[in-house]
């Protein structure tokens, strides 16, 4: 009997069926489901604090960590070794993809002012940028980027894409110097990693048009808020952030004052979809696991 810790009610649902399988309930925090020296196969919660990864040191028999998410740096530190780790690469696709799309609107368009303009019912007219006709430029072209780019294609927008490696139609990332000042939009889907922490820079932001928008879908750690606050504080850039660093954000910071800047509190892929995703993934990866079959999503080397 394999006994599987997982965090969400609908992943116990989804894999309850599966023959030799003890399914557990643990939500993270103090109180824990069983013994954790029997667990097999674990599934942490979305944003695991350091309870739920301290709990790993205790789990001799864990064979592997399954996220909920596409990032691994919050987790990968605290996997013991010989224990495979795997993200959840294409869960959240559609609800990120989604939310930037949303995003780039709201702000193209200046939903956000016109909001703000209706609770004063101030009839605010003046005329707004559009999506159409303008150069997207997505930075981190993974699955995200892909959805993204479907998502944004009846909009008659010119795709630019960029990703850590050069291949057919898709830019290295030492080519952004190049690409930045002709982008109207930047979207931001990196992984959270060293090479890129600060990516958005004093100098990226710097290239970037007049007017331009940053999006970034990807980790608040990826940009730099002060680099960022400096240029929207004076009205240069605009920017669409779903992610901060700090994050959350704390009160009284400069950022949440900043014009032309839309902030939502981390919530691109948390929706019902996404959710429904993720325990059909853990669904097969578990599958897959009792019947000794390779396991998808697996992260070695440099993620």
């Amino acid at each position: 009997m394999s006994t599987v810790w997982v965090a969400r009610e609908e992943i116990a649902t989804a894999v309850a069926d599966l023959p030799g399988v003890r399914v557990e309930l643990y939500d993270g925090g103090d109180d824990v489901p069983g013994p954790a020296d029997r667990v097999e196969f674990y599934v942490p919660v979305l944003l695991p604090r350091p309870r739920s990864l301290e709990l790993m040191d205790h789990m001799p028999r864990l064979q592997v960590v399954q996220l909920q998410t596409a990032g691994v740096d919050h987790v990968r530190p605290h996997v013991p070794a010989g224990v495979t780790l795997c993200n959840a690469r294409g869960a959240h696709d559609a609800g990120t993809a989604e939310w930037a799309v949303g995003a780039i609107i709201a702000s193209r368009r200046e939903f956000p002012e016109f909001t703000l303009a209706q609770r004063e019912e101030h009839w605010a007219y003046r005329r707004t940028e559009t999506l159409t006709d303008a150069k997207v430029l997505i930075v981190g072209y993974g699955s995200i980027g892909a959805a993204l780019e479907r998502r944004l294609e009846p909009f008659e927008v010119e795709i630019v894409r960029v990703a850590r490696s050069a291949r057919p139609g898709v830019h290295a990332l030492e080519d952004l110097p190049d690409l930045l000042p002709a982008a109207d939009v930047v979207v931001l889907l990196v992984p959270a990693t060293a090479e890129t922490k600060g990516l958005a820079d004093a100098g990226f932001l710097a290239r970037m048009k007049d007017g331009a928008l940053l999006v970034n879908a990807a980790r608040g750690t990826v940009v730099d808020t002060s680099a960022l606050v400096a240029e929207t504080s004076r009205g240069r850039l605009r920017a669409a952030m779903d992610v901060t660093d700090p994050e959350p954000l704390p009160p009284e910071h400069p950022l949440w004052h900043c014009p032309g800047v839309f902030i939502t509190p981390h919530v691109a892929g948390s929706t019902p979809a996404s959710t429904r995703r993720i325990a059909r993934l853990v669904r097969e990866q578990l599958r897959r696991h009792l019947s000794g079959e390779h396991l998808q999503n697996v992260i070695t080397g440099t993620y």
